[in-house]
């Protein structure tokens, strides 16, 4: 196999489930390519670049075959969907938001989909001040989100999970923090689906209240 930047950040990816983020090193990527480490740095020069590497193939993955709004669409649900998107790709893999957090995309994608998102705002009235900051937003929480949506796995610990609801009971002292006692168990035992479409819901509501008049 011809190694490039793309067959790295593959392999990176495909080993995410058994060694997680932080166990990942050039050296694993090499066997797994059955390659030597050095062999990498011709195509990637270094972690950093790894980890750009993979978060573009994280990203370019959620917004294949990403179109305009149809007619009927609200700008609000377009942005549910493609946040939606994002969530499911890095959901495919562990660790996948954390890898996509603090990473730099550079790809047509990634212009496209800003692109498209500025446009769509644009045509739906938002002065472009305002549309400017909409992005960011709605891909920070989604991002946000997901790392810890898939931090209550613990499998960084090896002592067991902290996010158990027993271990929570052991932790919290309930007479003197009830309301912290309740919501921590409620928060283990979220539906992720649910409450991530809850929390864009509200993030939408909150820029339609506070948009201006374009004029």
């Amino acid at each position: 196999m011809k190694l490039d930047a793309q067959v790295i950040a593959d392999a990176a990816l495909g080993l995410l489930d058994e060694v997680g983020l932080d166990g990942l090193t050039m050296r694993k990527v090499a066997a797994a390519l059955n390659v030597q480490a050095p062999a990498l740095y011709w195509h990637v020069k270094n972690k950093r670049e790894l980890l750009d590497a993979m978060a573009r193939t994280v990203f370019v993955a959620a917004v294949g075959g990403l179109e305009a709004p149809r007619r009927e669409e609200s700008w609000q649900d377009w942005l549910a969907m493609l946040a939606g998107r994002l969530r499911r790709s890095m959901l495919r893999y562990r660790d996948g938001a954390k890898v996509l957090a603090g990473t730099f995309v550079s790809d047509d994608a990634m212009w496209r989909t800003m692109e498209l998102t500025l446009r769509m705002l644009e045509d739906a009235g938002f002065p472009q001040r305002e549309a400017r900051r909409i992005f960011p937003i709605m891909l920070h929480y989604t991002v946000g989100y997901v790392i810890e949506e898939q931090s209550q796995s613990g499998a960084e610990y090896v002592d067991g999970n902290p996010y158990e609801v027993a271990h929570l009971a052991e932790v919290i002292d309930a007479e003197r923090f009830p309301m912290t006692a309740a919501l921590s168990i409620d928060m283990v035992g979220a539906d992720f689906d649910a409450e991530f479409e809850h929390g864009l819901r509200v993030i939408l509501a909150g820029i339609q209240a506070t948009r201006t008049d374009p004029a």
